[in-house]
């Protein structure tokens, strides 16, 4: 079993997201990350999957997602370079003065943006590789009590030049 990411060019209609959800529930593979989103053609939606599969099991994946009509096209992005983010968005409350500014400096190294606060609150924005993402989270929760974490899903695109970004 290894991260696997798929990256598919569907139809933009409506029940198409959920006829995907659904191969994948019905064969019961867990999905880790969707997104979706429309492209630069209105008509055509972008939706990039993350999961954890063995080779086998992901070629059967694949192939049956081939097979559906409403799908345009499938990339396996497992072993190509990609720029891949996902946005994190993490709330502490009932802080300290102290603490406040002790997140204020973890927000520095890690990245992240202070997109709001308040006497005793404090919320985070990250767009970052999900690995990235996971070691605030960790980081955070390991020293504050009140933490709320909301992700969602990785999106990615192929790189431009040979390197993973």
């Amino acid at each position: 079993m290894k991260k696997r990411w798929i990256s598919l060019y569907v139809e933009n209609d409506v029940g198409v997201l959920a006829k995907i959800s659904g191969l994948f529930s019905g064969k019961t593979y867990n999905l880790e990350s969707l997104t979706v989103g429309t492209t630069e053609d209105a008509t055509v939606s972008r939706i990039t999957i993350g999961l954890n599969s063995d080779d086998i099991t992901f070629e059967q994946i694949q192939k049956q997602l081939n097979r559906m009509v409403e799908v345009i096209k499938v990339l396996d992005f497992t072993t190509i370079p990609t720029h891949m983010k996902e946005i994190l968005f993490v709330k502490i409350k009932n802080c300290t003065k102290q603490e406040i500014n002790e997140i204020f400096q973890i927000a520095s190294v890690f990245k992240a943006s202070v997109v709001d606060y308040g006497a005793d609150s404090i919320l985070l924005e990250c767009v970052r590789t999900e690995t990235k993402n996971n070691d605030i989270i960790k980081l955070l929760t390991s020293q504050f009590k009140n933490v709320e974490v909301v992700r969602g899903g990785s999106v990615a695109i192929e790189s431009i030049s040979m390197s993973d970004r």
